[in-house]
């Protein structure tokens, strides 16, 4: 009987060593991302940089494999940068998002020396300069802009329409005071500016139409105010392959979409050309994860539709019911067996929204089988939960063909180790 093999690794004997549920990440996969990136946009074109968006999978192993690589780190909360210290990360590759960071944020930030804070609002322009007063400081900040542009994914992962809780309204009036405010300030030195329309977007028009408002809004506060734009950050929001018709694209079809529109504009309208920084996060660690299930109960109901429960679910992997998320699975130990029966798989939390996938073709399904999950590198660990008092599945790193466990497996104990 073969065994589904994933990254050259038997999931089987995993599930064996480590029991389940089980997030599984490969490090091979994700180092190939990042050779990509490096191949097809840094060493491709000059003045850019790249910043891992750690929200989508952060771990101490998985700061230290980003260090190595070379990339920067974005972050969005005081937790992600303590991480990232704690590590030896160089903070001066870190870049600090956030629509409400709280004054201790900041402070560490500050304390720190983050190499760039994206300023969401007036409040947190004014708290920054505060801090940085008291720290002797002058710290690098982009103003994250709102485009106005809707892009084509779920409403709840667009983040640049014009009725949005990211980023400053591109009104004149508005980004004009934010400009001046830095300009004359002698604790920030503003870079530029940052966008962000979405995730999980499978075309570049959507970054092409912001990176061309960007460019506009260079040349006009070049022309009105002085200012120079020496950075545009572009976000990330790459999508992978999570089921049918989905597939993960090159980073070249977004990257180069976005420099041509970066060279084309600023030649255009004879400004230099600003560093370009991208922030992919699932796009390098989304397919380079899955999560193993064992199968439990299986509940026919003739004629409807036979449930399957797992020892997971929305704790582990809340997506499907936050918004409608898809994945697929595979019966790991009869992997080579012909799927003759459709299923759908039920986690285990007291929810009747604790579906993981809907309609799964599967082999002849027992107890005690173990379903591999595809594509839950992104997003999985980091939005895990104890609902229902269950503890946080164990994390296991792949390289070369040897197993490491990242992340052990919580405990009842851990669960009640801040109660009193």
């Amino acid at each position: 009987m073969t065994n589904f093999l994933f990254s050259n690794v038997d999931t089987i004997e995993l599930a064996t060593k480590y029991g389940t549920p089980l997030y599984v990440v490969s490090e091979d996969l994700i180092v190939d991302r990042c050779k990509e990136i490096k191949k097809d946009y840094i060493q491709k074109f000059k003045n850019t940089m790249v910043a891992y968006a750690s929200k989508a999978f952060l771990t101490k192993e998985m700061a230290r494999i980003i260090k190595r690589e070379g990339f920067g780190m974005d972050v969005v909360s005081g937790g992600e940068l303590y991480t990232a210290i704690q590590v030896d990360f160089p903070m001066e590759k870190i870049i600090f998002h956030g629509n409400n960071k709280t004054r201790e944020e900041i402070e560490m930030a500050v304390q720190n020396g983050v190499g760039r804070i994206v300023v969401d609002n007036f409040l947190e322009l004014k708290l920054i300069e505060e801090i940085a007063e008291k720290y002797n400081k002058k710290m690098n900040i982009l103003f994250r802009i709102t485009p106005g542009i809707n892009s084509h994914t779920h409403r709840y992962i667009q983040t640049g329409q014009i009725d949005s809780k990211f980023g400053i309204p591109l009104d004149k009036e508005i980004i004009y005071k934010f400009i001046n405010t830095a300009m004359n300030s002698q604790y920030v030195d503003l870079k530029g500016f940052h966008f962000h329309i979405g995730s999980q977007i499978h075309e570049n028009t959507a970054h092409v139409k912001a990176i061309n408002i960007l460019v506009k809004l260079a040349k006009t506060a070049k022309e009105d105010l002085g200012f120079i734009t020496r950075e545009i950050n572009a976000g990330g929001g790459y999508g992978i392959r999570y089921g049918q018709g989905e597939c993960r694209k090159p980073i070249s079809y977004y990257t180069d979409a976005m420099m041509k529109e970066l060279i084309d504009g600023c030649e255009k309208y004879g400004l230099e050309r600003p560093m370009l920084i991208i922030e992919p996060g699932r796009w390098i660690v989304g397919e380079a994860g899955i999560t193993l299930y064992t199968i439990g109960s299986i509940k026919e109901i003739p004629g409807v539709r036979t449930y399957v429960g797992i020892d997971g679910g929305m704790p582990d992997n809340p997506r499907p019911a936050l918004y409608g998320a898809k994945y697929e699975g595979v019966i790991a130990n009869k992997i080579d067996k012909k799927p003759i029966q459709n299923v759908t798989i039920a986690g285990k939390c007291c929810e009747t929204g604790d579906i993981l996938i809907w309609d799964l073709n599967v082999p002849q399904i027992e107890t005690g089988d173990i379903l591999a999950v595809l594509s839950t590198g992104a997003y999985n660990y980091s939005m895990a939960s104890n609902y229902n008092r269950i503890p946080k599945p164990a994390v296991v790193m792949l390289r070369e063909g040897k197993d490491r466990l990242i992340v052990k497996r919580e405990t009842y104990d851990d669960i009640l180790k801040n109660e009193i």
